[in-house]
């Protein structure tokens, strides 16, 4: 008996998870059940427009949904068109991949003044999100970016880069109408930790240096290393090229620095207050100091900084799924193995997690095949001692069947495929490869404009 599989969440989390699970059982049917009427998730919504090599995974994750085994449902909203019990009852096993889709807290005061930002919610303006607003304030001059990842240099260079310099990319109209309006001059970006311990990647971090009429400024001060820290200048190539890298700009002569724009990095600063009674004035850090672990305590010093504006990138976060375990605590599904815990931590029959919202967001995008090779491996285990019947077969064939007439409106593999036609022709007549549609009534509009979305879920 061919078994099916449903997938909450068309990311790559999902569709690697689907890839797995095809090639492991060369007769499996899974469908792939997406909030939004686009696939690829953090493919397309979390990765800068600037960052084509990165955005080209996409191809290699529309091979994966172009097997006729794998089928694409999209604009289907868990907890209110379908619920996990009821695709628990039409499908053999259900797993949850939605992600981290928000901002983590930065729990300080005044973190809520006008003028203080998510960098999730920033990301998602300008990769141009259905449900992100079209519009974003950018009247600040001096800008503060928390955070010591990669999403924080994204957001730096977003934010500082020179519009004309993304016309090439895939960017929104309105985005781009936005940051050609930018006021910024300066931005800010700090690090609770020192040099030594960032988390960039070394190519990121080059980037920031590279654009065009931006300069970066370091204090050689800040890069004078401790024990800890030449320890892990010595291990570790990246942070040694890193390292390499801020030296090299504290070195630049002040007087030849001539950029419009400007970017500070600051390291062993960690935030203690936002300022500002109705927005944001400025910013408050306490000045941090190492242990022979790299660990930071605050020494009691404070340093304040006149900003209009302050983007928190400290990490991101799962939203819960309706219907499934979810501890608020480390913002993941308790699960064990890829199999989804209940409260009293036995396994829940037939439901599996994969990707951020297993383990957090932890790692690069490639870094959740193995996360999913893990996942599908219970499951296929637990598939192998499962009984089947008849009379469960017919249950599940009444269920899907049920789930297909509700879900008719749900975005379909070749609707997604009018939709790419359409952004791919936007895009060309600018010379590039497309360019977004962003309000989700015009992306349904182009994906279902031949023919109403026919659905069938669960198909043996």
């Amino acid at each position: 008996m061919k078994r099916t599989v449903a997938i909450v969440g068309a990311g790559p989390a999902g569709i690697y998870a689907a890839d797995i699970l095809q090639d492991r059982d060369p007769e499996v049917r899974i469908d792939l059940f997406e909030k939004l009427p686009a696939p690829y998730g953090l493919v397309r919504y979390g990765v800068s427009p600037d960052h084509p090599r990165i955005k080209k995974i996409q191809d290699a994750l529309h091979d994966v949904l172009e097997n006729p085994r794998i089928s694409f449902h999209g604009n289907v909203t868990i907890g209110t068109d379908i619920t996990v019990d009821e695709l628990r009852e039409a499908y053999d096993a259900v797993i949850i991949s939605t992600g981290a889709d928000r901002d983590a807290e930065l729990k300080i005061d005044g973190i809520d003044l006008p003028g203080s930002f998510g960098g999730a919610d920033f990301v998602a303006w300008y990769d141009g999100h259905p449900d992100a607003p079209r519009e974003w304030p950018l009247e600040a001059e001096s800008v503060a970016v928390i955070g010591a990842g990669n999403v924080a240099l994204d957001v730096t260079r977003m934010i500082i880069k020179h519009a004309e310099h993304l016309d090439h990319t895939d960017i929104p109209d309105s985005v781009e109408s936005a940051l050609k309006a930018n006021r910024v001059r300066d931005v800010h970006l700090f690090i609770r930790r020192g040099p030594a311990d960032v988390r960039f990647s070394a190519l990121e971090l080059r980037e920031l240096g590279a654009q065009h009429d931006v300069d970066v400024i370091v204090d050689p001060a800040d890069l004078e290393l401790d024990e800890h820290g030449e320890r892990m200048v010595k291990q570790f190539t990246q942070r040694r090229i890193m390292m390499k890298t801020f030296t090299e700009w504290a070195a630049i002569d002040p007087a030849s620095r001539e950029a419009s724009r400007r970017v500070h990095l600051h390291f062993y600063q960690q935030p203690a207050r936002v300022l500002g009674e109705h927005a944001v004035t400025g910013i408050e850090f306490d000045r941090t100091q190492p242990d022979e672990l790299g660990r930071v305590t605050p020494t009691g010093e404070r340093v304040t900084y006149d900003v209009q504006a302050v983007y928190r990138t400290v990490g991101y976060r799962s939203s819960p799924v309706t219907g499934v375990p979810f501890s608020d605590e480390t913002g993941t599904i308790p699960e064990q193995d890829g199999r989804v815990l209940a409260a009293d931590g036995t396994p829940i029959a037939g439901l599996y997690v994969t990707g951020w919202i297993r383990r957090g967001p932890i790692g690069l995008i490639g870094s959740t095949k193995s996360d999913a090779a893990q996942t599908i491996g219970s499951l296929l285990d637990d598939l192998a001692l499962a009984a089947g019947s008849e009379e469960r077969a017919a249950r599940q064939a009444a269920a899907a069947e049920a789930l297909s007439e509700r879900l008719r409106q749900a975005v379909t593999w070749e609707g997604w495929l009018q939709l790419d036609h359409a952004e791919r022709t936007l895009g060309s007549v600018r010379d590039r490869e497309r360019t977004k549609i962003v309000e989700r009534h015009d992306m349904l509009h182009h994906a279902q404009a031949s023919t109403e979305a026919t659905l069938k879920v669960g198909t043996r």
